[in-house]
């Protein structure tokens, strides 16, 4: 398995590190965009802090709760944080085409909570 067949998966687990070398797993959907792929976060989160800090990051298969498959593989990449108007659109189109009615409940939820307006993407490769 490649980076880039991870964007076949419905879900990933990102496993992100703290400063103190402890690592943070999170179970997030994938789109692909060329070469890399993409995820969204809020951009005060936690992901966005450790990746800033440790843009290194395991990517591994898993299901929406974030128990990884059956002997999915653990692949290395490296994060970073895309802030781009150009991107952040990109990403919203990539991930209702890829999950559709579930992307905009989601996406109506985070709106009416506040969220969504300071999402950023991450840029995997």
């Amino acid at each position: 398995m490649t980076l880039l067949d991870l964007a076949d998966e419905p879900y990933i687990l990102l496993t992100t590190t703290r400063r103190s070398g402890a690592t943070v797993p999170t179970a997030v959907w994938v789109v692909r965009d060329g070469d890399t792929l993409l995820v969204t976060t809020g951009a005060g989160s936690g992901k966005v802090k450790r990746i800033r800090h440790t843009p290194a990051v395991t990517l591994q298969a898993c299901d929406r709760a974030g128990h990884p498959h059956d002997g999915a593989v653990v692949l290395e990449a490296v994060a970073s944080i895309d802030e781009s108007l150009e991107t952040r659109e990109r990403l919203e189109q990539l991930l209702h085409d890829k999950y559709g009615a579930q992307y905009l409940a989601i996406k109506a939820a985070r709106v009416v909570s506040g969220r969504y307006a300071g999402s950023v993407a991450v840029r995997l490769a």
